[in-house]
């Protein structure tokens, strides 16, 4: 059960993720069920699953022709267990780790690894290299129970069939990632504090905006195949290929066949979704094998047709923009409140002042609080985007797949029932952590979204 409310797949989580908490928001994301794409890449499906209305259905087969999302009463059942746990796992993560920093901080654990961290090299670099990698893999260590249990949880809903061993092998990649980011961050932040106390916050700032945009960047050829086989879409699926030409000559926004890959995604889950990642000669949308096998084929196109829509309308460059303004928001924030804390508790905490490398967990704590209350802004805005992808989808199919809506809707339907989507999630939940409008609406809208009919222009597709 391995889902990332945040996650992590979205811009402004992996900024604020690799940004000064690299290991710490992984173990959230974890926590909260990290899938197997890239965290800032723009998807179809809902990080936390998406949503309906209706009450617990009959065993009747499912079918979107009442314009609802229905379940049959077995899977019913399953979504709801399933989701709530979801929900709570990702709660409890969050606590977890901020008590977990708070009793390394209180204990004098931060301390004790700063002081061996200075026994060993009297050189700065020397220091970083022992202490960052020594606590990011600690507070990681204290989260790797919940990771665990979540593991058994998806293996008990069917939602994963990954082994414990390929779970642990990508465990232990996902750490050594996580501490290298980590350790860079920690690198340019002793750099900058000394030559500016009062201003080192900006600084950050430009410094950690292109190191994003690299990773943002490379991630598709370097860091997503050590996860995921991937391989062009024109090796395995011709005909989809040649039908998603037909959309893109359509939209009049042509996508190269050789931006389209194919994710081996059935190797490790049995959950269904596509997504757009990357810049520039890196961007690419992926299709998961998943969904070619339990879609058909006009519903696959509708899914590609809706990630066309965060590759057309340019999601990964808006949504970076997005995180960049609240990073500078947060780095001044966070600069603030570390004097802050560090004024209340330094002496405490054997922290004696930003510079020492044991502010490092200071600065990991106050991350990770505000990872956790920036969720609901950062959401939203993926919501909206997600809701722009929609309405790209259903008008690059309209005249391309006989009753367009309909499939999409299908489409929506079949996410559900794969996915174990959340049959009736709170509005606190949908706002908190759903990056994606609910299910419910989603296929509702796609029945009721017909401006043709009404002598009205297509929003994107004219």
């Amino acid at each position: 059960m391995e889902r990332c409310v945040s996650f992590h797949r979205f811009v402004v989580w992996l900024c604020l993720g690799v940004c000064l908490s690299a290991g710490v928001c992984e173990s959230v994301c974890a926590a909260a069920f990290v899938r197997a794409q890239p965290p800032y890449a723009q998807s179809l499906a809902s990080p936390a699953v998406p949503s309906a209305t209706q009450s617990a259905p009959s065993e009747a087969s499912p079918s979107t022709k009442g314009g609802e999302y229905t379940l049959t009463h077995e899977r019913y059942e399953k979504a709801v267990t399933y989701s709530r746990a979801s929900y709570t796992m990702y709660f409890v993560s969050v606590g977890l780790n901020v008590l977990a920093l708070v009793v390394f901080l209180r204990l004098g654990i931060a301390a004790r690894f700063r002081d061996w961290a200075e026994s060993v090299s009297d050189k700065r670099w020397a220091q970083a290299l022992i202490f960052v990698p020594l606590l990011v893999l600690t507070v990681d260590a204290v989260a790797l129970p919940l990771r665990v249990y979540g593991h058994v949880l998806s293996l008990r809903y069917e939602m994963s069939v990954q082994g414990w061993g390929s779970w642990i092998l990508d465990w232990c990649k996902e750490q050594v990632l996580m501490a290298g980011f980590a350790l860079i961050f920690a690198l340019i932040l002793s750099a900058l504090m000394p030559r500016s106390p009062r201003r080192w916050w900006l600084y950050l700032w430009f410094a950690a905006l292109p190191v994003v945009i690299i990773i943002i960047f490379v991630s598709p050829w370097f860091i997503d195949p050590l996860f995921n086989k991937f391989e062009p879409l024109q090796a395995t699926n011709p005909d989809l290929v040649a039908a998603i030409e037909n959309l893109t000559r359509h939209a009049g926004v042509p996508i190269p066949a050789d931006r389209m890959f194919l994710m081996r995604a059935s190797e490790k889950t049995n959950e269904v979704d596509a997504y757009v990642t990357g810049l520039g000669a890196s961007k690419r949308v992926v299709i998961w094998d998943t969904t070619i096998q339990k879609a058909t084929p006009n519903e696959t196109l509708f899914i590609v047709g809706h990630e066309l829509g965060h590759y057309v309308l340019g999601h990964i460059w808006k949504g970076f923009l997005f995180a960049a303004a609240l990073l500078l928001i947060g780095f001044y924030v966070l600069f603030r409140a570390l004097h802050w804390a560090l004024g209340r508790w330094g002496g405490e905490w054997r922290v004696y002042g930003p510079e020492d490398w044991a502010a490092f967990a200071v600065l990991l704590l106050l991350v990770e609080i505000g990872m956790f209350l920036v969720a609901p802004v950062a959401n939203g805005f993926s919501r909206m985007q997600e809701h722009a992808a929609d309405v790209y989808g259903l008008e690059v199919t309209h005249g391309i797949i006989p009753d367009s809506s309909e499939v999409a809707a299908q489409s929506f339907q079949v996410l559900g029932e794969v996915d174990l989507a959340d049959p009736n999630p709170s509005e606190f939940i949908t706002f908190w952590l759903y990056s994606h409008p609910p299910l419910a609406d989603r296929l509702i809208f796609a029945h009721s979204y017909d401006p043709w009919s009404k002598n009205e222009s297509p929003k994107y597709v004219k």
